[in-house]
């Protein structure tokens, strides 16, 4: 009973910091006001999660990852997903006009460029997925093992966009960011030794010392090489944040005038609108799928014979030639001796390269020589 009433102590807590974070301006004078609220919330929410390990777990949706990248399909019941999935694969999820139809997560094949990307459709979400409603906890689990992550939205509901954003950042997900480069070394005394290498326009040191104190960081050396906020900061701190690639897209576009597309493209500015029903703009889905992924295809040639230009060796950007040799066969470092490469990667077609560290650019060919 004392644990359930800390639970929701901490909870309207949260609430009470958030609501002062939406309504106050951040600017030079709120700088440290702002980040320590966002630790204190971090802090909060760090002990429910601790709380929650502890209690029963659900089945989950555990999905065997298969081909050479995973994408989720996330998004509110009815959106359209399994609509989508069934354009975009070779699966046949049911589909129905209500909500929660997909009580599973059903997985689908889309082959493109040659790649295999395994396509996830996992129950709809809604407002509290994080926390737990819904099954929220094990859909959301399934997109921070994912390689990209596709929001689908309703286009006359575009106020869901915000809703999934934030359920997706309260599971420690950051969708089109980079980790910033912050190194930390805790120390066993001296306090906090905070310095860049770039000018700090969204924090300074203070609010850094301030973080760190609040956050139980009491001795440790910090160099910052970028230039973060307060949140990004404490992300670093926290450790078990995700950065994955997102893709906006707005569905049943068929449905709506040119007028409304308009409103929705101008509110939520989406990476692309589409109609999974009627398959308008699903081939450039596809595509901005594949690119996304950052996928790069290297055509291999053996010694002697005409370059493979059938089924290229599907790559993540950026990969080099000991990537390459990695993927092939695990010998195939320790009996390299050079490669020869034609392509944008190269200075001329038929360069010897003597180290596998070049980078390689997408349709490269390249011949490995071994010992």
């Amino acid at each position: 009973m004392e644990e359930k009433s800390a639970r929701t102590s901490n909870q309207d807590r949260i609430k009470e910091l958030e609501k002062e974070l939406s309504t106050t301006k951040y600017n030079k004078r709120t700088q440290l006001h702002i980040g320590l609220v966002k630790a204190k919330i971090a802090m909060l929410k760090a002990k429910l999660e601790a709380r929650g390990k502890g209690q029963k777990k659900g089945e989950g949706y555990t999905v065997r990852k298969t081909g050479d990248a995973t994408v989720v399909l996330l998004g509110f019941p009815s959106v359209g997903k399994s609509t989508l999935l069934n354009k975009l694969t070779n699966a046949h999820s049911e589909v129905g006009s209500y909500a929660f139809t997909t009580l599973t997560c059903i997985p689908g094949l889309l082959e493109y460029h040659h790649a295999k990307i395994q396509v996830l459709d996992v129950p709809g979400i809604v407002e509290g997925a994080a926390a737990g409603t819904g099954r929220g906890k094990e859909v959301l689990q399934v997109v921070r093992n994912a390689d990209l992550v596709l929001v689908l939205l309703d286009v006359f509901q575009p106020e869901h966009h915000q809703v999934i954003l934030k359920e997706i950042e309260d599971t420690h997900v950051r969708i089109n960011q980079r980790m910033p480069d912050v190194k930390i070394v805790k120390t066993a005394k001296g306090g906090i030794d905070a310095g860049s290498t770039v000018p700090l326009t969204k924090i300074d040191i203070k609010t850094i010392e301030a973080i760190c104190k609040e956050m139980r960081l009491t001795n440790a050396q910090i160099v910052l090489r970028d230039d973060i906020d307060a949140g990004e900061f404490i992300d670093i701190i926290e450790k078990n944040r995700v950065y994955i690639p997102a893709i906006i897209v707005v569905n049943k576009i068929d449905l709506a005038t040119e007028d409304q597309i308009l409103k929705v493209q101008q509110e939520i500015q989406p990476d692309i609108v589409v109609s999974a029903e009627s398959g308008e703009h699903i081939e450039e889905l596809k595509q901005l799928i594949f690119d996304r992924l950052k996928f790069i295809r290297i055509y291999l040639k053996e010694i002697g014979h005409k370059a493979d230009m059938d089924v290229p060796l599907i790559m993540k950007s950026p990969a080099s030639i000991q990537d390459i040799c990695e993927k092939l066969h695990r010998d195939f470092i320790d009996k390299f001796r050079y490669a020869r490469i034609w392509g944008k990667s190269v200075r001329f077609d038929g360069q010897k390269l003597l180290k596998t560290g070049h980078i390689l650019m997408d349709e490269d060919i390249l011949e490995l020589h071994l010992k």
